[in-house]
């Protein structure tokens, strides 16, 4: 066992510190990096990023320095966690004690295996897919996963808070496009083989649902796909929500705090309700699959493959 390595235990041994002596241990690993003792910075930092106060930053610090037992080194993704992240301040409350930010890379990798074997099952697979659209992305707890898959050339990010939209184009050299609140005033610089949209028609409200459906739908090339998600019936019963006769429920209440709670809250919708505006889409698609609680274990994903001959050069 190498000595760094020994004195990280030792240092870590007991969890948390209390939070005087976790900014006191980064701001000895600060300095120290600043001298140029990575290994007695590393040791310091690991001290800070098991208190809850001092933790994203000493992590940040150890990924962008690629310090000894970097996330980084041991996922093979960028592991830089953005502090406005809302849903990475969602699993400080939700994770585990010691490190929601495992728990958050975690679930980026999570989702990548499910949209793997979700499209597997649909018949296609990521890998053929050709360019690629992750829309609603946030900072990137997906997008770091899908750019080792696919590489950043084929992956395009879009987001309506532009400063998630820079982080991720910054840090993992994808494109970004940002999205706008109005459906209508958005304009796709080219269509995609896949457009992934995960958890974001479970938080939209009625006035905004079925218009984000249609333009989501016109950035898929013929014979592409359009992967999304919503809170379905296995969510509502978990939630104790009952659906009206109807098949949707919104209530202005999320995770966010970028983005205002009538615009971005919590909806659920039944899989007849779902089903109704697929088939009012132009043009029809193709094929269309259900997986029920597919993502998360709770919310309903939809695959629908576009036509291959659309009549369409572009998008709208």
């Amino acid at each position: 066992m190498s000595t760094v390595l020994q004195q990280l235990l030792a240092a870590t041994a007991a969890g948390a510190v209390p939070e005087p002596q976790a900014r006191a241990a980064l701001e000895r690993g600060q300095a120290l990096l600043a001298a140029g003792d990575r290994d007695g910075a590393v040791v310091a930092l690991r001290v800070a990023a098991v208190a809850p106060a001092t933790q994203l930053q000493a992590h940040n610090l150890i990924e962008t320095h690629g310090l000894a037992w970097a996330f980084s080194e041991v996922m093979g993704v960028n592991a830089r966690i953005d502090p406005a992240d809302d849903v990475y301040r969602f699993f400080t409350g939700y994770g585990t004690w010691s490190s929601p930010m495992r728990d958050y890379l975690a679930d980026g990798w999570r989702t990548l295996s499910e949209l793997l074997l979700l499209l597997e099952l649909a018949g296609h697979t990521l890998t053929t897919c050709g360019q690629v659209l992750e829309f609603a992305s946030g900072h990137g707890r997906f997008t770091r996963h899908l750019v080792k898959a696919l590489g950043p050339q084929r992956v395009t990010v879009s987001d309506v808070v532009p400063e998630a939209v820079a982080f991720s184009t910054a840090c993992f050299g994808v494109r970004g496009i940002v999205s706008t609140s109005d459906p209508a005033e958005l304009r796709w610089p080219q269509r995609y083989g896949l457009v992934f949209v995960l958890s974001l028609f479970s938080h939209l409200p009625r006035l905004t649902w079925a218009a984000w459906l249609e333009r989501l739908w016109e950035a898929v090339e013929p014979g592409g796909l359009l992967v999304f998600t919503t809170h379905g019936d296995h969510a509502a019963q978990r939630a104790q929500v009952r659906l009206p006769d109807d098949g949707f429920y919104f209530v202005a209440e999320s995770e966010s705090k970028a983005i205002a709670a009538q615009e971005y809250g919590t909806a659920f919708t039944s899989p007849a309700f779902v089903r109704a505006h697929i088939d009012r889409l132009t043009p029809q698609p193709l094929i269309w699959q259900m997986a029920p609680a597919w993502f998360w274990g709770h919310q309903d994903a939809f695959v629908l493959q576009r036509p291959l001959d659309d009549g369409l050069a572009r998008p709208a």
